[in-house]
């Protein structure tokens, strides 16, 4: 379960940041996760639950905003979303083939590979 891993490298870049304003608490923080980063997103809110207890972060809500995966074709110049496979589990477990769409060729990812805090709002103290 690597997502607890993750969610506590980020609080605590968050609580290093947090030191820098005069906040009493966060009431949101927003996540950008990529598609390929195989993150899930219940482990992920389960962890933050938990790792943010009696903290300034505890009580705050975490959107988590899913990074599509986009790819990009030297061979016929297509960018855009890769195909996905559904593997018979639902959209939420289909895999991207890393291959263009149009003409098969090899490609470079573009994006669904990110792993970062977008945002938090802060509520200030007195």
């Amino acid at each position: 379960m690597h997502e607890v891993a993750v969610v506590s490298d980020l609080v605590s870049s968050i609580l290093e940041e947090l030191k820098r304003y005069n906040a009493a608490s966060v009431s949101e923080v927003t996540l950008v996760i990529g598609k390929l980063t195989n993150l899930g997103r219940e482990q992920m809110e389960f962890a933050y639950s938990v790792i943010t207890r009696d903290s300034l972060l505890e009580g705050s809500t975490l959107v988590i905003e899913e990074e599509p995966v986009c790819v990009a074709c030297a061979k016929c110049g297509y960018e855009g979303p890769a195909d996905m496979v559904d593997m018979g589990y639902g959209e939420e477990h289909a895999v991207p083939l890393l291959s263009c769409p149009v003409c098969k060729g090899s490609v470079k990812i573009v994006s669904g590979q990110s792993c970062f805090v977008k945002c938090f709002d802060i509520v200030e103290g007195s």
